[in-house]
């Protein structure tokens, strides 16, 4: 049983990341073992009523379609690479958005009566790796080069209920403002499926706001901000795959549209 439960937990450790700044948080507190691979594939739906322009909420809409591809990969059990790339549609503007790479470390371990308390460190870069248009607010992203740094602190019980928290900071070169993302999940993983519940919060230091002056505008300067919270349930349909959907909701921020998202795909363990 406690291999089954490792096997679920391994699936999810892949549904950390997503598209649009990395929701769930950058990494997971779950490791693949040694040698071992996991690979999934998704599509995601955001159906977004408003738009705050600056902090002012706004009526503008948009939906944006997404297919995604997640790998994560031990080199050691405490030594982690991971990589993802989406491609995303929003109104006629379609394409390969913004890959990205993290490696991520298990530095220490502690062992207690009720559970374990471990301790990781992650590094990470992404870029754009299709030159997709910039101006509007159907734009697939910012063009972004950024440098993440992550620190998590993960809790698990024997029973199997787990709770993390991570942050760090995102230097992202040229003109995209800086940020302080900060990520709490609570879950659980037993024998049958795996479900959590996460808040996710990012903040940009400085920027300007669409629709601000100085005009023509620079959309690489958006200052993005945002108050997220979401979850995800897994179950497996064999001793090597399974399934997830992932709801989420924008509740607030800073240029972001506000509105639910919802995710499901596939994973499997190569």
């Amino acid at each position: 049983m406690r291999k089954r439960i490792l096997k679920i937990c391994i699936f999810i450790s892949i549904l950390s990341c997503s598209y649009h700044g990395m929701a769930q948080g950058a990494i997971s507190g779950f490791y693949n073992k040694k040698g071992d691979a996991t690979l999934v594939l998704g599509a995601g739906f955001e159906d977004s009523k408003n738009y705050f322009i600056g902090r002012e909420k706004s009526d503008l809409s948009r939906n944006l379609y997404s297919i995604s591809i997640f790998g994560i990969y031990g080199i050691n059990d405490r030594f982690n690479v991971q990589a993802s790339l989406p491609y995303l549609s929003s109104n006629q503007q379609n394409g390969l958005q913004d890959a990205q790479v993290f490696v991520k470390y298990k530095a220490t371990e502690t062992q207690y009566k009720t559970g374990t308390l471990a301790l990781s460190f992650a590094a990470g870069f992404s870029t754009n790796v299709s030159n997709y248009r910039l101006g509007g607010l159907n734009d697939l992203g910012q063009q972004a080069k950024i440098l993440d740094t992550r620190v998590l602190l993960h809790y698990q019980q024997q029973s199997g209920w787990f709770a993390n928290i991570q942050s760090g900071f995102s230097f992202k070169f040229e003109e995209v403002p800086n940020s302080f993302p900060f990520t709490f999940k609570i879950g659980k993983a037993s024998a049958k499926s795996y479900f959590d519940f996460w808040y996710d919060f990012q903040h940009a230091f400085g920027g300007i706001d669409y629709r601000g002056t100085p005009r023509p505008q620079n959309f690489k300067e958006f200052g993005v901000s945002y108050h997220k919270i979401g979850g995800t349930y897994h179950f497996p349909i064999s001793n090597k795959a399974g399934i997830y959907i992932a709801p989420s909701y924008t509740i607030s921020g800073r240029n972001v549209f506000q509105g639910f998202a919802y995710h499901l795909g596939l994973t499997y363990q190569l």
